[in-house]
């Protein structure tokens, strides 16, 4: 087994993400996607195409997976598990249930590989400049095998404890910004029909305690502009990670009255529609864009 990087998942995020592995790694790098457009534009950067699942395990010592959901990563883990060998690790840049991450760990340790999670946080700009944020659930042997690998394409990589704690940490990551971007929205809202200019407010706002990365990302590029492209974080893929919040909580015993709020909006836009756009487009349902004339 030679020492190449397999990568599976070329979408919004994946895609970037593999591109600075081939430029920075000094590695082989096979990868895997289902759609042949973004696959072809990888191998065009000097990564090698996998026709296969089993082609990409078989000739990968570190395997990432940058996929949607837990769903789509347990349709993968189902593929690789035949292949996978003793010394192998695989390495999950996606938000997935707790749980199943540590039931996947243990599966695969008996196999002799690994599972590793860390999921990514930040925007698709910072994928393209290897400017990610990555929280890691592993021993800190583990970490530091995998560490400088991924800091090919993140700034930020944190060792959040053992399997399953990165996935905690990027649980509750996306549950704040959820709740900050709501919050966000109602304030544009209410300056808007207030006599202030909702760019000026976010500008001054970001200049006192209010401020945040959501602010300065969600606020002033997506809900003042009132921009929400569909190929983005979406409403369904917000409420998804959402959900695993609540679970969480559930399972402590805690009422999250503010993520179940957040919930029942992210429900609403879908309800309307609103579930493929980037999730801040839950500030028209605060207020709806006026039509011309």
């Amino acid at each position: 087994m030679s020492d190449a990087i397999g990568f599976i998942g070329l979408g919004v995020m994946g895609e970037p993400i593999c591109r600075n592995l081939v430029r920075k790694s000094g590695r082989k790098v096979l990868a895997f996607d289902l759609a042949a457009e973004p696959l072809a534009r990888i191998a065009a950067e000097g990564a090698t195409a996998a026709s296969s699942l089993a082609e990409l395990v078989s000739g990968s010592e570190t395997i990432f997976l940058c996929l949607p959901s837990a769903k789509h990563v347990l349709s993968v883990f189902d593929g690789i598990l035949p292949t996978i060998r003793d010394g192998q690790t695989v390495i999950d840049l996606g938000t997935s249930d707790v749980a199943m991450t540590r039931d996947f760990a243990r599966r695969l340790a008996e196999t002799g590989a690994l599972w590793i999670d860390a999921p990514i946080a930040r925007t698709r700009q910072a994928a393209q400049d290897g400017t990610l944020s990555v929280m890691v659930g592993a021993t800190a042997e583990q970490f530091a095998a995998v560490e400088p690998l991924i800091r090919h394409f993140a700034t930020d990589v944190t060792l959040c404890g053992r399997t399953g704690a990165g996935q905690v940490t990027k649980i509750l990551n996306n549950m704040v910004l959820f709740e900050t971007v709501n919050a966000l929205a109602e304030a544009v809202a209410i300056a808007r029909h207030s006599g202030v200019e909702p760019k000026l407010l976010l500008e001054t706002l970001s200049k006192g305690s209010a401020d945040s990365f959501a602010l300065r990302n969600h606020g002033m590029k997506a809900i003042v502009p009132d921009e929400f492209p569909l190929r983005a974080f979406s409403t369904e893929y917000a409420l998804k990670d959402l959900t695993y919040a609540l679970s969480l909580g559930a399972q402590a015993g805690l009422d999250l009255r503010g993520a179940a709020l957040i919930r029942s909006i992210f429900e609403e836009a879908i309800g309307k529609g609103m579930g493929d756009a980037y999730f801040p487009v839950i500030a028209r349902l605060i207020d709806p864009p006026r039509s011309a004339g």
